[in-house]
């Protein structure tokens, strides 16, 4: 008796396929917009503080959101008091103080620029002025030819050196991609 041929949707190992695709045809939303035969992957509410949504094309949903108004249906007095509740709502957002161990908090200085500025002892958000002044200082304090034979010193110059470095590279990256 003849096997019957089936293929697999396993062609063995490594998979050449990606998990969960089989052969089966995908459901494809169509756009909710009458006349509209393209795939609707664009969800829009159909009114504020309701579950239900409309499934858009790209076009189409670009179309409604320029359109949208959260306060359609309230006067100016309600939708000034709703504005107003919502705006409440949100301040536990805010940035927590059990965070600022983190550092400058901005995100505009690389972990390497921290150290570096604490070699010189500044605060993270010191301006390239004051790390060339302050570097200046310290230079000129801990130069080998102004304490000759003072190994702290010439390791102390060393890592002022090498933190301004790291300082001013970092600002002449930044300039350039300011210009």
């Amino acid at each position: 008796m003849a096997r019957p041929t089936t293929r697999s949707n396993d062609w063995g190992f490594p998979r050449w396929r990606g998990y969960g695709s089989g052969r089966e045809a995908k459901p494809v939303r169509i756009c909710d917009r009458h006349g509209c035969d393209e795939p609707g992957d664009c969800p829009a509410p159909k009114s504020p503080n309701n579950p239900d949504r409309w499934y858009f094309c790209t076009a189409h949903a670009a179309e409604y959101n320029r359109g949208w108004d959260y306060f359609q249906g309230l006067d100016a007095e309600e939708a000034a008091a709703r504005e107003a509740g919502e705006r409440q709502t949100n301040a536990g957002y805010a940035q927590s103080r059990h965070h600022g161990w983190a550092g400058s908090g901005d995100g505009s200085r690389s972990r390497d620029e921290m150290r570096a500025l604490d070699v010189l002892g500044l605060e993270p958000d010191a301006t390239f002025e004051l790390i060339r002044a302050t570097w200046r200082g310290l230079a000129k304090a801990n130069h080998p030819d102004v304490r000759p034979n003072d190994p702290d010193a010439a390791a102390r110059f060393q890592q002022v050196q090498a933190a301004y470095e790291v300082l001013r590279a970092a600002e002449e990256l930044r300039s350039t991609q300011r210009a």
